[in-house]
């Protein structure tokens, strides 16, 4: 899947998805590219929901709303899938509720909203390395240098220590 130009719709497919899921969980944003405006992305709205304990998560609940769980690609995180009829996707990326206020991709997003020079720069590397790699591990370890550095950013305006923003 390759990017697309900003589509004005996503901020509210975020609102509306993050509403259904809201009963669900202790917390549930819209996350990613397709919640920053203007960003150019990939057509996925990316959710993260957080919750007390992943083992309670109920699968089957979020089965009646479309979403299949994936294989596991990253620690202390169940990640859900659901495909829309219009090439759209939802992913929903579900994380311990210890350490929400402080996860990277919530911090990342919170940056970029909030500096749009940041957001301009993101926009053309995220361009450049699509039409050099297309979609793929090549177009995403591109991106990590940028991404770790805007993270670090946000997390040093809290007075937050570096973390690595890819968990092995």
């Amino acid at each position: 899947m390759t990017i697309t130009e900003p589509d004005e719709r996503w901020a509210e497919l975020g609102r509306q998805e993050c509403k259904v899921l809201a009963p669900y969980f202790r917390a549930v944003e819209h996350i990613g590219s397709t919640a920053v405006p203007g960003l150019p992305a990939k057509p996925i709205i990316d959710l993260m929901a957080a919750h007390e304990d992943l083992d309670d998560v109920n699968d089957d609940r979020l089965e009646t709303f479309g979403y299949r769980l994936q294989p596991a690609t990253m620690p202390d995180r169940l990640w859900f899938k659901r495909e829309n009829y219009d090439s759209l996707a939802f992913h929903l990326h579900v994380v311990p509720l210890e350490g929400w206020a402080v996860r990277n991709e919530r911090l990342f997003r919170d940056y970029l909203l909030a500096h749009p020079d940041a957001c301009t720069r993101y926009a053309a590397l995220k361009s450049e390395l699509m039409e050099r790699f297309g979609p793929g591990a090549a177009y995403t370890r591109g991106k990590t240098a940028f991404v770790q550095e805007i993270t670090d950013a946000a997390r040093a305006e809290l007075g937050l220590p570096s973390v690595p923003v890819w968990e092995e």
